[in-house]
This record gives structure tokens, sequence and C-alpha cells, in this order.
């Protein structure tokens, strides 16, 4: 990836400092929680029955096939565990290394298009944005896709604009493909074509221009995109035949291949947003890299009437994205991160100008101080009048003590922030606003991190489950979700995530039925309704916003099921 020319040793110094100030906000918190809902328990428990199972082909949400996402990213959060042995670990590492990828990536499409300070610009400026880091911290999906299509744009943009070079291109295809059958949206980096005809016809300056007879190698980029996909879609579809007696599996291949593609995209089922709703995104969620904005944007403007390649097919790529998702109805923030990268990169070329101006410096610590006495009025006002947000909160989350410990946190973070602001002032305000984003990600990180594990995770609600349970008792699970079985850290029964939960309790009190002496029913409050004696039950209190109890058969009130309006069918938990 690094081209001939040295780099100076003050160039190197810079480059390995912000790879360690990355390493060390975004790797801060690993092995202080679990993984915490909506997304993370779902994944980090389709991995784990990976493991335990020997099956990394299909994946399983309990007895169930889960069949919203391809597998690439249980399967690194599997290979992850089999490599630390360690589950707190383990989850968070796919999402840490692609965004050091990611920024490495960046920095060294600055390095080839410009220089090394606009590739250290760049990654830098990656680094300081907030999406990137709140997302790149949690074990979801997108910050994989994120890395992919990173991985394939720098390749494209390489061949494009530095080429030909074709084992970059092919690579870039290569990473398209393995976003594909990470979220199906790899194949948006594709979209660079656009631009780079546009730049190619027109005569742009800086666009590689490969000869005639190099049709062939466009072609083989085709063939890397299939090879990647192959990897994924032909091991499932063989193993789907040779299980052609279940028709369990026949539905997983029609709904991964068709329901959660083209279906979720053309008839989106939820997430609903107007067709602007990405406007705020990319002001808000942006910051504060979003502040360069009035910077950048007569400056990208001069660009491209100079007819600068550099510019036009990464901004036209950015805006060919946002038009993709701003079609359907469902829109979610994470949608849109991957353009941020390539934002980055064409802000980079005009930072060390920006940086300068009396008016960025101004706005960077306004930032810093808005959010700074936001964190110390909301931490104050918890911590000395009580509000009803502040208790609503404590009792939700099981804390006795009024959360008295998260809200100091806030009070802390607020005070750094503004201390910052107080020392470095307009003259240092750089390391004013880098100082305070990063104060904020450690703190939250180490401190809030331990506080709120145990109900976010679900982990002390099933650690008390645990310890309810003798030698040869069994548990059964109804309306559970998914950080229940994976905090239980111990075999149980399903009756299926999916079913209505008036079939999930009927199935299960049928089961204990069998050994009412050592079955237990673990089970969400609304669906015992008025068939479990609560004076019998065991209530085991408030976790995820949810009441839970457990109980033997001697609790069940005979022939009496819960009627179908307690229902609330998961219909999948879209997590996408």
């Amino acid at each position: 990836m690094l081209a001939s020319s040295q780099a100076t040793p003050q160039e190197r110094r810079r480059f390995w400092l912000l790879l360690l100030i990355a390493l060390v906000v975004i790797g801060a918190g690993m092995g202080l929680r679990d993984p915490w809902p909506s997304d993370e328990p779902r994944f980090a428990l389709a991995a784990k029955q990976m493991v335990e199972s020997g099956d990394w082909l299909f994946p399983h949400r309990g007895s169930e096939l889960y069949s919203d996402k391809p597998p690439m990213l249980f399967w690194l959060e599997a290979a992850s565990y089999q490599a630390v042995r360690n589950w707190r670990i383990a989850f968070l590492l796919p999402s840490l290394l692609a965004a050091l990828a990611s920024l490495l990536l960046v920095y060294d499409l600055g390095r080839r298009l410009w220089n090394r300070q606009v590739g250290l610009y760049a990654a830098s400026a990656l680094l300081i944005t907030f999406q990137f880091i709140y997302q790149t911290k949690r074990a979801q999906i997108d910050p994989l896709v994120l890395g992919y299509i990173t991985a394939a744009n720098w390749g494209l943009l390489v061949h494009m604009l530095k080429g030909p070079h074709w084992r970059a291109y092919w690579f870039g295809c290569f990473c398209a493909g393995l976003g594909i059958i990470t979220k199906g949206v790899g194949v948006l980096a594709l979209l660079l074509f656009v631009p780079y005809l546009v730049a190619l016809f027109g005569q742009w300056h800086g666009v590689s221009r490969p000869g005639a007879g190099a049709w062939w190698r466009w072609l083989l980029g085709l063939v890397a995109l299939a090879a990647a996909m192959a990897l994924w879609l032909l091991p499932m579809l063989l193993g789907a035949k040779a299980h052609a007696g279940d028709p369990a599996y026949a539905e997983y291949v029609h709904d991964i291949l068709f329901h959660q593609t083209a279906g979720r995209y053309s008839k989106s089922w939820d997430h609903h947003h107007p067709a602007l709703y990405y406007i705020p995104i990319i002001l808000f969620t942006w910051l504060p890299l979003s502040l360069t904005y009035p910077g950048t944007l007569p400056r990208w403007w001069q660009a491209l009437k100079a007819k600068d390649a550099r510019i036009l097919l990464p901004l036209g790529w950015i805006v060919l994205l946002l038009v993709f998702f701003s079609i359907p109805k469902g829109k979610r923030d994470v949608y849109i991160m991957p353009a941020l990268p390539m934002l980055a990169l064409i802000s980079a070329p005009y930072l060390d100008e920006l940086l300068k101006k009396r008016w960025l410096r101004a706005a960077g610590l306004s930032f810093i101080g808005l959010m700074g006495t936001a964190m110390l009025l909301v931490g104050g006002a918890a911590l000395l009048a009580h509000p009803k947000f502040a208790s609503d909160f404590a009792t939700a989350r099981g804390f006795e003590d009024g959360g008295h410990a998260l809200w100091l946190m806030f009070v802390c973070i607020g005070l750094i922030q503004l201390l910052l602001i107080a020392t470095l002032r307009l003259r240092r305000a750089v390391a004013a606003v880098a100082g305070g984003m990063a104060a904020m990600w450690l703190v939250w990180s180490l401190w809030a991190y331990p506080i709120l594990n145990d109900s976010s995770s679900s982990a002390g609600l099933m650690a008390e489950v645990r310890s309810k349970l003798g030698p040869g008792d069994e548990l059964g699970m109804v309306a559970w979700k998914e950080q229940n079985l994976l905090m239980l850290d111990r075999p149980a029964v399903d009756f299926g995530f999916t079913q209505p939960w008036h079939d999930q309790y009927a199935a299960a009190v049928t089961w204990q039925a069998q050994d009412p002496a050592h079955r237990w029913l673990f089970a969400l409050d609304p669906v015992m309704a008025q068939c479990v004696d609560r004076s019998k039950a065991t209530s085991l209190g408030h976790a995820n916003r949810r009441e839970w109890w457990m109980f033997k058969a001697d609790a069940v009130v005979p022939g009496c099921l819960p009627d179908e309006s307690v229902d609330r069918v998961p219909a999948n938990n879209p997590d996408d």
C-alpha cells in the first residue's frame, strides 16, 4: 500500500501517533461489557452457536434459522473468539479492525492523490467524526460494511486516478463482493464508475485512461466480484440442497436472497422517513467534520470547475449514495455511513488552510462548549434535582441509588470539555476539539460500560436465573430476547423466536408438564396474562425495560392459555 517515497521522521511519528490514538479511543472499553441490544446480542448469539454447534454455514437464533443477514460478521466474531477465547473482546474485534483498516485506506488515498500531510488530515477527519466512532465502538454489521466499501473505493480510485493499476482494481471489486455478502450494499462501491466515465469522456485532469485493448481486464473485475460472492453463496446453496427435505432451508434461501435485499429496498417495512431525512444526519451526526462545510463547499466547486477528477470521483459517489438511500421509505442514519471516509478524503486537501481560519476554530470551540455545557447541566440536574427523566431511567435500569455514578460521569465529561476550552482557547482550538471528543469517548467507555452492562446486556438478570436453577433443572424460554439466551451461558429450550407468544407459551407448558419437578419456564410478564399465579412465581425484576419472571408447573393455571392479544410477533426484529 505504501509508495516508494520515504516519509520524514516527523511524518512517521504523526502516522503512528494517529494509529495509537485510534486504537485507544475505539478500543477503549473492550472487555468491560457484553453485547447490548438491539443488534449486538443477536449477532453474538449466532456466532456463539456457530462455535458450539460447528455449523458455520447456516446461522441460528436459538432453534430457528436466522436469515436476516449473511453470516460474514458472525464468521468474523466466531473466528475472533477462536483466537482470543473471550466473547467480551471477540464480539467487538471485527468492528475495531474494520475501523483501523478504513483509517489506513483513507490515509493512503490522501497520500497517493495529494501528499502525506493530506493523508494524515483525511484519517484524522474521519477519526474525529461522531458517527464514525459511535458506530465502530459497536458490534453491528455497518462498521464491517464501511470497511469493505472503503477498501473497494480504495482499489477503484487508485486504478481510476493513479493507474492503470489493475491489481488494485481487481482487489477493489473483490472487496465490493465481500461487502455484498456482508450486507448486500457492498455493490454500491461500483457506482464510482458513473463519475469516472464523466471524467474520462469529459477530459478531466488526473483521470487514468487505460488503452482500448484492456476491455478484458475490466471484465476480470466482475470475475473478482463474483468470486468473493461465491465464497458464501455456493456453499450455502449446496448446503440448502443437502437439506432439501426440510422446508426451513428453502425458506432461508428465498428470504436472504430476495426478501432481505430487493424486497427490503423496494418495499421497506420499517424505519420509514421522509426523502430529506439524511440532511440532519450529514449536518449533526457528522460533527465536527461538518463544521468545515462553509469552507469546503466553495473549494469543491472551484475544483470541479477546474476539472479535478480527484474531487469529482469521491464527491460524485457520495451524491449517488445519498440519492440511492433517499429513494426508499426505509432509512437509517447508518445507511450513508460509508460516505464518511470519502467525505474526509475530499475535505483533507483544504484542512491545513481552513484550520487557520478564526471562524472555524470558533465554531469548533462552540461545538465542544455546547456539548460540555449540556453534559454538565444534565448530570448536575439529575444529581441535585432528581427530575422525572432521571428517576424513570434509574427505575428502568434497576439502579437502587438513582444512577448516581452515571450522572456523575456526565458532570465529569462536561467539566473536562469546558476546562479544555478555558485552557486552550481559540489559539489551540483544534487540540480542544480533539481532546474534548476523545475525553467523551474514553470516559464513557471506561466509566459507563461497567455501570450499564448488567441492565443493558441482561447479564445480571441471567445470573439470577442461573442461581435459582438446581443441578438437574432445565429451563424453557418464552417470549425471550437474544440477550437472554446469550447471557444464560447454559443449555436451554426455546419454542421459537418468531412464533406468536401464545403459541410459545402453549408449547412451553406442555414441555414443562412432562417433568414438572425439574423444569422451569422463563417468561416476559405480558405473556403470563392470567394463566400464571404470580404469588407462586419468582419475579426477576426489570431488565432491558421489561419485567421478567420464572416459574415451575405449580404456578401454571390448568387449562388456561393467554389470549392472542398478548402477542407481538417479532417479525425478525429489523437489524439493518
